[in-house]
């Protein structure tokens, strides 16, 4: 079982973040693999245990629908490496010869990123979302994993453990100071299922400016940052299931 939220670029980005693109590989929704579409999914493993790459080379061997492009050991060689190596997907590890927390912004807005590491604290992983990254996988996990977490972010959604997905909602289990109006709820419904603002302003014949008003709204209300704790606090309050996914 995997839990996804729906993401998009940046996802530490406030009201006004876009939803992702879909390209590179294809999930195949009978198989549960990536299918390629038009070719492999590329990515790139970064990454300054050598063991550790070389042993994810050898698995993504026996995966035909993933291919590695490149391999990186050092957090200066990563924009080199995207610049002169076409790739889908960055994987990144945060603890190489420095923190690579900080250069995840400026990269998710080239590439997406599926950080692999094997810090388990939720604080590196919140941080990790909200600026860019498309998933966060733990080392100790199996390959298996790791594949549905690449397919989780191929169809557009950020993924997370269920175990640290619980962790960063009780977090928020504290109660709002201010109940949301209806149409409040209805609009945090259509965020947290990953529509965009014109999207939900479509769907609810408003215009983008009342949703984007109402959102501020909410943020303050909650005390909240971006949508990914919006996402949260919605699953967390039932205002939308767990797996459920945007009709």
């Amino acid at each position: 079982m995997v839990d996804r939220l729906p993401g998009g670029g940046a996802a530490g980005r406030g009201p006004g973040g876009p939803r992702g693109s879909r390209r590179g590989a294809r999930p195949d929704r009978a198989s549960g693999v990536l299918t390629s579409m038009p070719g492999p999914l590329r990515v790139i493993i970064a990454d300054d245990h050598a063991l550790f790459r070389q042993g994810l080379k050898s698995m993504f061997k026996l995966q035909p629908e993933v291919s590695v492009a490149a391999e990186v050991d050092c957090v200066s060689d990563l924009l080199p490496a995207l610049t002169r190596t076409p790739c889908d997907i960055l994987l990144l590890d945060l603890q190489m010869d420095r923190n690579a927390l900080g250069e995840i912004e400026s990269i998710a807005r080239r590439v997406r990123v599926v950080v692999v590491t094997a810090s388990e604290q939720p604080a590196d992983a919140l941080a990790a979302i909200r600026a860019g990254a498309r998933a966060v996988v733990f080392k100790r996990f199996a390959l298996e994993t790791l594949m549905e977490a690449l397919q989780a972010v191929t169809e557009g959604h950020v993924w997370m453990p269920p175990a640290l997905q619980a962790q960063l909602t009780a977090q928020m289990s504290q109660p709002a100071g201010e109940a949301l109006t209806s149409r409040e709820r209805e609009i945090v419904r259509h965020v947290a299922l990953g529509f965009r603002n014109a999207e939900v302003a479509q769907r609810l014949s408003i215009s983008e400016v009342t949703v984007k008003t109402h959102l501020n709204n909410v943020f303050q209300k909650l005390k909240i940052r971006d949508r990914v704790e919006l996402t949260l606090y919605a699953i967390r309050t039932g205002l939308i299931g767990i797996h459920e996914k945007a009709r």
